[in-house]
């Protein structure tokens, strides 16, 4: 199906939950994804606030979870996955996982980690999520994760390029990092960019 195609297609809770109830979900590595792994493995703040929107089967938030990053939270638009992650984390706090949609969020976070959620996404809605992504960051906080740098022929995932990437974020945030991925997973290796976004004062 084209992009165009899909574009038709509502990517809303009931789209995203048949695709985990029929087992599409070729995204799914399994296991944290290792740029995000490596990040998390550095950090030095114990008490950070961290989201991961669209974390699906949340490999990430368990990974950070048992780094002693207990200030992560889990949220995604379908109860499919949280439902599975909360079954196989029983003493993960309930208070740390949303069941919503990602642009009716409200919080305040540290850092926010992207994996596959923003390429799950309809592209009409990049900017939006570059706004929404500034207003949930507290001052001086961190957009972190990768992003595709390839087309699709159809999505999602809907792919794009660097350049296209930084018209996006340009207004919102300072780019500390915005670059070749070199520790992607194997199925991905040369087709992702790593990026570290700080939250702009301006």
């Amino acid at each position: 199906m084209s992009e165009r195609a899909y574009a038709m297609v509502n990517l809303d809770e009931n789209f995203w939950t048949s695709r985990y109830r029929e087992g599409n979900i070729g995204w799914d590595l399994g296991s944290p994804s290792p740029p995000l792994y490596q990040y998390l493995c550095q950090i030095e703040n114990k008490d950070l606030s961290i989201l991961i929107p669209g974390g699906g089967n949340a490999y990430e938030v368990a990974a950070a979870y048992d780094l002693g990053l207990r200030n992560v939270h889990l949220l995604d638009i379908s109860s499919v996955p949280i439902d599975g992650f909360l079954k196989d984390h029983p003493f993960f706090p309930k208070s740390q996982v949303h069941h919503e949609d990602f642009f009716l969020h409200d919080g305040a976070y540290d850092l926010i980690l992207e994996q596959t959620f923003f390429c799950a996404l309809n592209p009409e809605l990049r900017k939006k999520y570059a706004a929404k992504m500034f207003d949930l960051l507290k001052p001086g906080g961190k957009l972190v994760g990768v992003l595709f740098d390839r087309e699709f022929a159809g999505g999602p995932p809907f792919g794009g390029s660097r350049e296209e990437y930084i018209g996006y974020f340009k207004d919102f945030f300072e780019f500390e990092k915005f670059e070749a991925c070199t520790n992607s997973v194997g199925p991905r290796d040369g087709s992702e960019l790593f990026m570290i976004l700080r939250k702009s004062n301006s």
